[in-house]
């Protein structure tokens, strides 16, 4: 697909201060064990979505489709669920960059295959959990840099990556 959505420039961490505007996602006081859970009670609405006759197709030319959706969601697990391994194992770790709309492009999202992105996706945010159930006491005050200066603990990094699950959740209607 050649007609790209435009890419998304804003800096999303307001979220950890504030409900988000769009979404009406509230991730303040959520601790990583109830992100955990949370993130694992939505892969069947992930699912649902990508079983849908029309998965795949966009509803504007500018929104990516329920399809591209839910393989970014799988890759924000994957990077995530990387970047609590940084912080918890490194001190003070710089996350390497990630920007989702190239990666979208690079990968093709709109070719992929509904089921390989449900599995997949069960798969990542399976890893992710796992990660959130095994952290407390002074792991989750533990920090980690974004490429952008943006400084993060582990719990505020588990509640930005619930955000965008949940944000999706609410733009593919799920």
């Amino acid at each position: 697909m050649s007609d790209q959505p435009n890419p998304d420039s804003k800096d999303w961490t307001w979220v950890l201060d504030s409900v988000c505007d769009e979404c009406g996602q509230d991730v303040r006081d959520l601790d990583p064990g109830t992100i955990a859970g949370l993130v694992r009670d939505s892969v069947p609405r992930f699912a649902a979505a990508l079983r849908q006759p029309d998965a795949g197709t966009r509803p504007a030319p500018q929104v990516w489709s329920p399809l591209e959706y839910c393989a970014h969601v799988g890759d924000m697990y994957e990077v995530m669920n990387r970047r609590l391994e940084l912080i918890l194992g490194q001190d003070e770790p710089t996350f390497p960059n990630w920007d989702q709309d190239e990666a979208a492009v690079r990968n093709n999202y709109a070719a992929f295959s509904p089921r390989l992105v449900a599995e997949r996706l069960l798969a990542t945010a399976e890893a992710f959990a796992v990660t959130l159930d095994s952290m407390g006491g002074a792991q989750l005050e533990r920090t980690g840099f974004r490429s952008n200066g943006s400084v993060f603990t582990a719990a505020t990094l588990a509640s930005y990556a619930w955000h965008d699950a949940a944000h999706h959740l609410h733009d593919i209607g799920a």
